[in-house]
């Protein structure tokens, strides 16, 4: 492995598609064709050769039907990008966009890339989430199967009832996602990690560049709806949405960057994948933060910023209470209840927000955690 400080590895552009609600603006586009308007996009932005990527490393939750076949390369080469860069797609489940940039950072730093690109897509209307049973090809799980690991509902109301969180705590976590989404796209927070992206529609093409998840609601509206499952705590209004959308971020080694011209944007301090405890399914970010940040030696305290995916609302409720985060810090502009998360593209989608959120606030540290199933990924970043 190589030793050199100029391998280090940085984001030089993080940046994504708006998101599609299900059945949305963008439900008429081919996954290949978001994908590839992601990958060209940051391109444009930082008016980048295309040649000049070595790799790209992408991925897909549900690779079956219009997502099957490699999509990242499928799309890569839909956009008319060079045939020579490679090519590799995963599925981290809802990790899958951040463990491609931590794929990619790590290969910068053993020194066996210099540029990269990490992406992900998950067009949802089209090719829904599924445990891809159905196709007569058998189950994942064998006979005999004893791990409790349950089903992504259970283990989300599991959390909140081991933290003592009632169903009016996650229902003021869901207003709050809508409210600060709402209004940091108000404000202009989003627009710059937006890449428009053109769609088809019934009375033609339409260019899109707001997300379309966001709806006015209360606590009122919210105390009305239904359980996701029966007698659960979780409802519509605390879950992360169903969603089409596609992220892309190109990152370098510091050297390359600097001969290319190009200031990152992060740095990245420290990364880790950690399989958590599968009774609570989603709790992983917990002890993830923990492992990250004693490999780095920082603490909770050092970091100015927080994003922790909202797979559903007590997931980062659990991280804030376990890590005593302040909640000024934590999403600050909303997170997936509001936004939305097209499963493969939501990991980019958290970086690019971590990293404007530190330019925004002139702040230096930035963390980042996604459940994935029992995994995590988390990453620090640094401002640079």
């Amino acid at each position: 492995m190589s030793t050199d400080p100029s391998n280090r590895p940085v984001i030089v552009d993080a940046a994504r598609t708006p998101f599609g609600k299900r059945e949305g603006w963008l439900s008429g586009v081919h996954a290949a064709e978001l994908l590839g308007a992601a990958q060209r996009g940051v391109l444009e932005r930082l008016d980048l050769a295309p040649e000049t990527v070595e790799q790209v490393i992408g991925g897909c939750v549900t690779p079956i039907g219009e997502q099957f076949g490699h999509v990242t390369r499928t799309a890569w080469m839909h956009a008319g990008l060079p045939h020579h860069t490679g090519a590799t797609t995963i599925d981290a489940q809802c990790s899958t966009a951040a463990q491609a940039l931590q794929l990619v950072a790590g290969s910068i730093a053993l020194g066996s890339l210099e540029v990269g690109m990490a992406c992900g897509v998950e067009l949802m209307s089209r090719v829904p989430l599924t445990y891809k049973t159905g196709l007569g090809l058998g189950h994942a799980r064998p006979e005999g199967w004893a791990v409790d690991s349950p089903d992504q509902y259970t283990g989300a109301d599991r959390i909140a009832v081991n933290r003592g969180f009632t169903r009016e705590d996650l229902d003021a976590f869901g207003l709050r996602s809508q409210q600060r989404a709402r209004a940091a796209w108000d404000a202009g927070r989003f627009d710059g990690q937006i890449i428009p992206i053109t769609a088809p529609g019934a009375d033609g093409d339409t260019v899109v560049t707001r997300d379309q998840g966001l709806r006015e609601t209360s606590m009122e509206a919210l105390a009305r709806l239904s359980p996701v499952k029966e007698g659960g705590l979780h409802t519509a209004g605390t879950s992360s949405q169903v969603s089409d959308g596609a992220s892309a971020a190109v990152l370098m080694s510091q050297a390359r960057a600097r001969a290319l011209g190009h200031a990152p944007r992060a740095r990245l301090l420290g990364q880790c994948l950690i399989g958590g405890d599968t009774e609570y399914l989603l709790d992983g970010p917990v002890a993830a933060a923990s492992k990250v940040l004693a490999s780095t030696g920082l603490s909770i305290g050092d970091i100015d910023v927080f994003e922790v995916n909202e797979a559903f609302a007590s997931v980062p409720m659990s991280f804030a209470q376990v890590h005593g985060v302040d909640e000024e810090k934590l999403n600050p502009s909303g997170g997936a209840i509001a936004l939305g998360h097209p499963a493969g593209a939501t990991g980019i989608r958290l970086i690019a927000t971590a990293i404007e959120e530190l330019e925004r606030r002139d702040a230096q540290l930035a963390m980042v955690a996604i459940c994935a199933s029992a995994s995590t990924t988390c990453l620090i970043l640094e401002r640079a």
